[in-house]
């Protein structure tokens, strides 16, 4: 026998149809508010790299830039052979093949893509620190 899910509502013991409905309700509005979160931020992030400040009581905003080093595979697999690029592959096959039988990419140009990617953060730092 197991126990009753936890009642998350708090009115009784609710159904696993009621527990699904929630469930539902709240992936829903997380998704709604990250998208709203990232609009937002990139509203934000374009005003702040156009020269503009902003703050709240509680948080002051600026632009911090990250890097992040990549190695292409083709050139990865020339200097360390099929057996490294294999082991440390992260390519989604599946995606690639798609993307390849609709003719969305070409592999010779993929290869020619630059190694470093730069994206600009939205830091927000509390006031206090």
């Amino acid at each position: 026998m197991t126990d009753a899910p936890p009642d998350p509502l708090g009115n009784g013991s609710p159904t696993l149809s009621e527990l699904l409905e929630r469930y539902a309700t709240l992936r829903d509005t997380i998704l709604g508010l990250e998208t709203e979160k990232t609009e937002l931020g990139e509203v934000i992030k374009a005003a702040l790299l156009g020269g503009e400040q902003a703050e709240t009581d509680l948080y002051r905003s600026s632009i911090k830039v990250q890097r992040r080093l990549e190695y292409p595979l083709e050139r990865f697999r020339e200097v360390f052979g099929d057996a490294a690029t294999l082991e440390v592959a992260s390519i989604d096959k599946k995606k690639a093949e798609a993307l390849a039988r609709a003719g969305d990419i070409d592999a010779e140009k993929l290869r020619e893509l630059a190694l470093v990617k730069e994206i600009q953060a939205l830091v927000l730092t509390a006031k206090g620190s």
